[in-house]
């Protein structure tokens, strides 16, 4: 069970810190969609440079013209990349394709999607890791629930999980055994970030 930090609506310095900071607990530094939009590639660049011996992330939320945004991503230093699970199976197949050729691998965000028909759909086009994502936007109407591993359950795609996760929540989503645990704000937002990601990652080794 890997950790994953979040880093999004923040400036690349405070990105740097914070992945500085918590090096010694994180496994997947994460890229967000805002970092990326304010300083787009070069960011991803700085931070395969910085942090060699991570897993990076670029969270591109790609939907159409995969093929481009994966090379895009994994050329600049990105392990993995993600794609939304809405996109067209076209799309799907581009990004799977061009993530095996350059050595990468493909994260789909699920974010929206209800149907688990779409989650089986998806598995048989060749994805093996997906994430259970609760958005920034939809966290105003409460966090990651456990009760969302039902659309992954029997489906044998290791998942992500992402939402409002934080010490409250996170011992009966270890429960559920997921591949990746995905936490922002509950450590970015911290005076001790440090802290808080050994907290969390300790709840993960039981």
């Amino acid at each position: 069970m890997r950790l994953q930090l979040a880093l999004d609506r923040l400036p690349k310095d405070t990105c740097i810190q914070l992945a500085e900071d918590t090096r010694e607990y994180v496994d997947i530094i994460e890229i967000g969609t805002g970092v990326i939009k304010a300083y787009g590639m070069s960011i991803v660049r700085e931070m395969r440079r910085l942090f060699p011996d991570k897993t990076i992330l670029a969270d591109m939320k790609t939907c159409d013209a995969a093929k481009h945004e994966v090379r895009q991503a994994l050329e600049a230093g990105a392990d993995i990349t993600t794609v939304m699970g809405f996109s067209a199976d076209a799309s799907i197949k581009d990004a799977l394709q061009e993530a095996e050729k350059l050595g990468g691998q493909i994260m789909i965000d699920l974010l929206g999607i209800q149907s688990k028909h779409r989650v089986e759909q998806l598995a048989s086009l060749g994805v093996n890791l997906v994430s259970l994502h609760v958005g920034k936007d939809q966290q105003k109407e409460g966090a990651f629930h456990k009760d969302l591993f039902q659309l992954t359950e029997g489906t044998g795609l290791a998942v992500a999980v992402a939402g409002g996760i934080n010490e409250d929540s996170i011992a009966g989503i270890v429960e559920n055994h997921p591949a990746i645990i995905i936490v922002g704000s509950t450590i970015t937002g911290q005076e001790n970030p440090q802290k808080i990601a050994a907290t969390l990652k300790s709840y993960m080794m039981h």
